[in-house]
C-alpha cells in the first residue's frame, strides 16, 4: 500500500513543485530515516505555501487504494510531508514506530496536522490507535479536524466508546457531520441515544442542534426518539421540519410513519428526490443562535 500511495502522491506533489522543490524533496526523500524526519520538519522553508491542484483521476486512484483517503484542499506542505512519511522504512516495526514518535512528541501544530492526516497510509495502524484517540481531545481546531474530518482511520479503527465521543465533540464544536468519514458506517443505538440526551441539554439552554445530525437517529427510533422527531416538527424552523421529515422516511418504525403522513408536502419531497439529506449539509454552522431559518 505505500508504495502505491507514494506513487499517487508523488504525481500530485510533482505538477504542484518546481524543478529546483521536486529535486529538493527527491533528495530527501531517498534519505535516511533521519533525513526524512529532517525534511519534514523542514518542508515549510523548501516548499511554496499553496493549496495542491488535484486531477480527479488521481482523487479516484487515492481512495481506491485507501478507501476515504483524499488530499483535495490539503496543503503542498501539508501532502509533502505526507508524502515523506511514505517514503519511512517499516521493514523494523520497533524502529519505524520509534521515528513516528519522535515527530509526534516534538511537533508543533502544522506536523500534527499533517501526522493525523497520514494514519491512514502509516504502517502498523493499530500502533496509532492512542495517538489519534488524544487528537479527539485536542482544543487545537486543526488538529481535531484532521483526524475528525474527512479522515478514514477512525471509522476503521475506534472503538464505538472512542468513535461516538468524535461524532459528539464534532457536534458540539458546531463542525459539519457529513465530513465525517464513515458516519452512515458507523451509526450507533448508543450514539442515537446520546445525540437525544445532548438535544434535550441545548434545547433547555434555548439552543438549536444542527439539523443534519438527525440522521443519525433514524434506524434506532423508539418512544424517546420519535418525541425528539415531533418536537422539531414543532419548532419554526424549516430546517428542522424536513430533518424530521428526513428522519421518519428513513426509519422502519410504524409510529414514525404514522407522523410522517401528516406532513404530506415533505413526504412528497422525499418520495420525488427533491429533499434529501444533502439539502442539509451545512459547512458554516452556528447553533448557538436560531440563524439555521428559512
Amino acid at each position: 500500500m505505500s508504495y502505491l500511495i507514494n506513487t499517487t502522491l508523488w504525481e500530485v506533489i510533482s505538477q504542484n513543485v518546481s524543478e529546483t522543490e521536486a529535486d529538493w524533496l527527491t533528495q530527501k526523500g531517498n534519505g535516511s530515516p533521519i533525513a526524512l524526519m529532517t525534511a519534514f520538519v523542514a518542508s515549510p522553508r523548501f516548499l511554496p505555501k499553496k493549496i495542491v491542484n488535484i486531477e480527479l483521476a488521481q482523487e479516484q486512484s487515492l481512495s481506491e487504494i485507501v478507501p476515504g483517503f483524499s488530499v483535495n484542499g490539503w496543503s503542498l506542505v501539508r501532502v509533502a510531508r505526507v508524502w515523506l512519511l511514505t517514503k519511512m522504512n517499516g521493514s523494523d516495526q520497533a524502529i519505524y514506530v520509534k521515528n513516528i514518535e519522535t515527530l509526534f512528541d516534538t511537533a508543533e501544530m502544522n506536523e500534527l496536522v499533517a501526522l493525523y492526516s497520514a494514519l491512514p497510509v502509516l504502517d502498523f495502524p493499530e500502533q496509532w490507535l492512542f495517538r489519534a484517540t488524544d487528537a479527539v481531545r485536542s482544543n487545537m481546531g486543526f488538529v481535531f479536524d484532521a483526524i475528525a474530518l474527512h479522515n478514514p482511520y477512525p471509522a476503521r479503527y475506534f472503538s464505538e466508546l472512542a468513535w461516538n465521543q468524535l461524532v459528539m465533540k464534532t457536534i458540539f464544536n458546531d463542525k459539519p457531520v457529513h465530513f465525517i468519514t464513515g458516519l452512515e458506517e458507523r451509526q450507533n443505538e448508543k450514539l442515537a441515544l446520546i445525540l437525544s440526551d445532548f438535544a434535550h441539554e441545548r434545547w433547555a439552554a434555548g439552543r438549536s442542534v444542527a439539523p443534519n445530525v438527525w440522521r443519525l437517529v433514524s434506524k434506532y427510533m423508539n418512544d424517546t426518539l420519535l418525541a425528539d422527531v415531533a418536537h422539531l416538527f414543532h419548532t419554526p424552523h424549516l430546517y428542522n421540519h424536513e430533518a424530521a421529515a428526513l428522519v421518519c422516511f428513513d426509519s422502519e418504525y410504524a409510529p414514525a410513519k404514522t407522523l410522517l403522513s401528516g406532513y404530506p408536502e415533505f413526504e412528497k419531497s422525499i418520495t420525488e428526490g427533491a429533499l434529501t439529506w444533502s439539502n442539509l449539509e451545512f459547512t458554516d454552522l452556528n447553533t448557538y443562535v436560531p440563524t439555521l431559518q428559512r
